[in-house]
């Protein structure tokens, strides 16, 4: 699935996000909208990850969607 597809799907999407990363706030879902980017900077942020392990962490999500 690629980036265009989560941000067009990410209302639907969201609630699978936050199960799997329950530290992120509902505001920081709203500040990420979609973008993968800022949803591997949050997941930096909140969990104090190195960025390789967050982009990991944002296709592996990416890759439960397809």
């Amino acid at each position: 699935m690629n980036k265009d597809i989560i941000a067009g799907k990410w209302t639907q999407l969201k609630g699978k996000a936050q199960a799997r990363w329950g530290d992120l706030t509902d505001d920081d879902f709203d500040v990420v909208e979609g973008n993968s980017e800022y949803l591997a900077g949050k997941l930096q942020e909140r969990y104090g990850w190195e960025r390789d392990r967050a982009e990991n962490e944002v296709r592996d999500f990416e890759k439960t969607l397809n």
